[in-house]
């Protein structure tokens, strides 16, 4: 929701466009009934975030952080899967540091999902678990 090239000026981390396209969107789901939404993004579990998700999606939001984990070694290994040519490297940096910032700087309050050796079905469980949202749902 923030991919924007070359980045906007005066706005340099891309927030303020995913902010207006996080808040367009919620507008049209909520706007149809829809009290759910799964945001993906690397850091959005970071408490600085929030702010934007209360701005876009309104005060009464509940924010449920689930951040999904793996070890070095899967991550080197998926992201050799999906990278090609000079990309890998910096990915692999990247990644690395993402992990450092996540581990030292997600709330307590984070739901961490370890991924490595299971299926996708086995995560999507477990995250939606963290959501609470099966104890909600009748029928």
């Amino acid at each position: 929701m923030g991919q924007a090239h070359p980045a906007p000026e005066g706005d340099p981390h891309r927030s303020k466009i995913t902010e207006r396209n996080l808040a367009a969107l919620w507008s049209n789901y909520a706007g149809l009934g829809y009290r759910r939404l799964i945001y993906t993004n690397t850091v959005s579990v970071l408490a600085e975030n929030e702010g934007m998700f209360l701005r876009a999606m309104g005060a009464d939001v509940r924010i449920v952080r689930v951040l999904l984990t793996a070890s070095d070694a899967t991550a080197r290994e998926r992201l050799t899967g999906r990278e090609l040519g000079s990309e890998l490297e910096q990915e692999l940096e990247g990644s690395a540091r993402k992990a450092r910032i996540l581990d030292e700087q997600a709330p307590p309050d984070t739901v961490r999902v370890a991924t490595d050796g299971r299926t996708v079905v086995d995560i999507a469980r477990e995250v939606v678990s963290a959501t609470g949202w099966l104890a909600n749902v009748s029928g």
